[in-house]
């Protein structure tokens, strides 16, 4: 599937196929991209592209409720037809140079994989083998923040992130491809295949990925700066798994039409593991990125909540 920049806005539901698919016609004719969606509970989702056009689009289904039997209904029928088919003539030339593209990507949605949370997952599944699981940290020192020496026990590194300040600015993002043991890359990939696809489905690959990049610097600089963890030789996903779970629990609490949800029940889950980590009970399993998380987590409910508010 292509990367879009396009984010669908949920209106409303209508109970049938055919009452749906009516309204769609009377949308197309009316020049309101719009898309039908069958959800269990529901009945039928009616998602709108054009912002612009939400309110036009949600009066209009009003109206449509109140009187659906108006013959000017099914008399767009054939308008919308010949629409949607000129549409697609339109189309022919772009979907000839992408086809190769879709045919790639499309078997992913069928597992629950958006594209670009495929890319991420297997860049970060390339980087745990080329660092032989997490064990070799020399072989892919340039994806640290900042490089550093071990001597016995103790860390040395330059500070003031002189290798960024010198235009290596991929460092601010690839630690978060860098995980060191099996159990904490299968977690995050886990976390990163269900909030990414969620995101890339109901937004745009485009978003995801601004959304991936900020609460990548963000929580990676928050780990190296901030005390009593401080320091480079940290990696993982997990702040950005915080971060988009901040991200999707906000907004989807405030705006529900824009389909995105996490149970409460998740959120309480990963909140309790998010303050265990802080405690002695984790120093079986290693040191934890805990100013990455809660940077991460911060980011995420704030973009969250402001992205929201042109909704509200």
């Amino acid at each position: 599937m292509p990367l879009s920049c396009r984010e669908m806005r949920l209106i409303g539901h209508l109970a049938d196929e055919s009452a749906a698919r009516t309204f769609g016609d009377y949308l197309c004719v009316q020049g309101i991209d719009h898309q039908l969606e069958q959800q269990s509970n529901d009945g039928w989702g009616i998602w709108v592209s054009d912002e612009d056009k939400l309110e036009q689009a949600s009066e209009l289904l009003k109206a449509f409720r109140q009187a659906p039997a108006d013959p000017k209904y099914r008399a767009v029928a054939r308008s919308a037809a010949e629409l949607r088919e000129e549409e697609a003539k339109g189309q022919e030339a772009y979907r000839k140079r992408v086809r190769e593209g879709r045919d790639l990507f499309r078997p992913l949605t069928a597992y629950g994989f958006g594209p670009l949370t495929f890319l991420l997952i297997v860049a970060s599944v390339t980087v745990f083998f080329l660092s032989k699981f997490g064990q070799d940290q020399q072989s892919i020192m340039g994806l640290f923040i900042t490089r550093f020496e071990v001597s016995g026990q103790y860390l040395t590194w330059t500070a003031g992130l002189e290798e960024i300040r010198h235009g290596q600015l991929w460092r601010l993002f690839t630690p978060i491809l860098i995980h060191f043991s099996a159990l904490h890359i299968l977690f995050n990939m886990l976390w990163l295949r269900d909030l990414g696809s969620m995101i890339e489905s109901r937004q745009s690959s485009w978003h995801l990925a601004a959304l991936v990049v900020f609460i990548a610097a963000a929580s990676n600089l928050a780990q190296y700066y901030i005390p009593p963890t401080r320091g480079p030789d940290f990696g993982g996903m997990s702040g950005v798994i915080y971060g988009l779970l901040g991200y999707v629990w906000i907004r989807g609490k405030m705006d529900p039409g824009s389909g995105l949800f996490v149970h409460p029940s998740t959120v309480m889950m990963m909140i309790i593991w998010f303050v265990a980590c802080f405690t002695p009970l984790t120093s079986l399993i290693g040191r934890v990125a805990n100013m990455a998380h809660a940077a991460g987590l911060v980011v995420g409910m704030a973009w969250g909540y402001l992205s929201s508010l042109r909704y509200r």
